[in-house]
């Protein structure tokens, strides 16, 4: 029994998110689908990617990860499978792969050569990429389903600006609890930080100067920050919405600097 995750930016209100599992369950009856999320933003692919990121490590290996962000029909759109770190991925080549992927290389990445149900014209989630799907959480080989390509399309993303005494970066990523989680990686703060003392700067002239370990650290409604579950720097206020409290949306600009 196959095992397949669905991150989409369908949300709950229409019929597209019960057609696509109405089609993966036609194909593979015995399927375990488990819904990761389908609330993206509309073919925000950075945004599905951070998502994807944090979540694919936690399911046991060989699952298939079926991402439903900008996959409508276009004469040159390319579909694509990969083998990355024990984990299948299946989309549109968008630059999704690259995001998730980073400096790393795919064990197998493939352009899926599946002859599309002229019906689902407009919707190839639910016809070519759940057909790659079952067949691959069927058992199946990627080789059987494409042809190997070397690279998906590339997607430039943000990176930390940083010298040796400060780091400036932007938000990535606001939760649902109203964390606001940024780009810059814990690696990358502990290195340019390197034992000294830091001054997180950002909107309304607000500071942040100690690193807590958990979000009750601090008294209910006071601000903090820390590295959360995805080893980015977060910001965030004890029982609070950080996000509208500080005024902190995605891509706002914050800065660290650092301090002998």
């Amino acid at each position: 029994m196959g095992l397949i995750t669905l991150t989409t930016d369908l949300g709950h209100r229409d019929f597209y998110q019960a057609a696509l599992k109405g089609s993966i369950i036609s194909q593979l009856p015995d399927v375990r689908l488990i819904d990761i999320t389908h609330e993206i933003p509309s073919f925000d692919i950075q945004y599905a990617a951070f998502v994807l990121k944090n979540a694919y490590q936690y399911f046991p290996k060989n699952t298939v990860h079926l991402i439903g962000i900008d996959t409508v029909f276009q004469e040159e759109a390319r579909y694509i499978a990969m083998n990355y770190n024990g984990h299948y991925f299946v989309g549109a080549d968008n630059g999704i792969f690259s995001i998730i992927l980073g400096e790393e290389k795919p064990s197998a990445l493939i352009e899926i050569d599946i002859m599309q149900d002229l019906r689902y014209l407009h919707f190839p989630l639910a016809d070519i990429l759940t057909k790659a799907a079952c067949h691959i959480a069927n058992g199946g080989k990627l080789e059987k389903i494409g042809a190997p390509i070397d690279n998906p399309l590339e997607k430039a993303t943000f990176q930390p600006i940083y010298t040796s005494d400060y780091i400036k970066g932007h938000v990535t990523y606001i939760d649902s609890f109203g964390n606001v989680i940024s780009n810059i990686s814990k690696d990358l703060f502990n290195q340019v930080q390197n034992g000294r003392k830091f001054e997180l700067e950002f909107k309304r002239n607000e500071t942040i100067d100690k690193m807590s370990w958990h979000y009750n650290e601090v008294s209910e409604g006071e601000k903090l920050c820390l590295f959360g579950i995805s080893n980015f720097l977060e910001i965030a206020i004890n029982k609070g919405n950080a996000s509208q409290l500080l005024g902190l949306y995605q891509d706002e600009t914050i800065t660290v600097k650092f301090k002998d």
